[in-house]
């Protein structure tokens, strides 16, 4: 079927946005991964080389599975697919749910010093 001469595919396209309903289809209508938090600077390391066929893995999950037979962070798998960062943590939910991919989270950074001790260095500097 053509509307005036578009395929009905285009449709849902927007020239900015791309796909319109991708995401969504793409996680199942999920919005939240079913394990895990998955920050943007997380390092993501897949477990295997080979992905058996299993039910519930589409070919973005295959995909991410392949990229990350080298480190890539959340964000940089992102930018690879050219999904979501959402949509992303939700499928690396569900490789971490079988094992598939290890997440290696962030090193917490160094508490900084209360503002007091600031102040007190500042107060201490125009003393000079």
């Amino acid at each position: 079927m053509t509307v005036q001469g578009d395929s009905v595919d285009h449709q849902w396209i927007d020239d900015h946005a791309g796909p319109v309903v991708r995401p969504y289809a793409v996680t199942g209508g999920r919005a939240r991964p079913v394990t895990g938090t998955f920050d943007l600077i997380s390092l993501v390391t897949a477990t295997r080389r080979d992905v058996p066929a299993e039910v519930g893995l589409g070919p973005e999950h295959l995909a991410i599975v392949g990229l990350c037979q080298r480190v890539q962070s959340v964000a940089e798998i992102a930018a690879h697919l050219d999904l979501p960062v959402g949509t992303v943590r939700v499928l690396l939910g569900d490789l971490v749910a079988r094992n598939l991919v290890r997440i290696r989270e962030p090193h917490p950074t160094v508490e900084l010093a209360e503002y007091s001790i600031f102040e007190a260095v500042i107060n201490g500097l125009r003393a000079l």
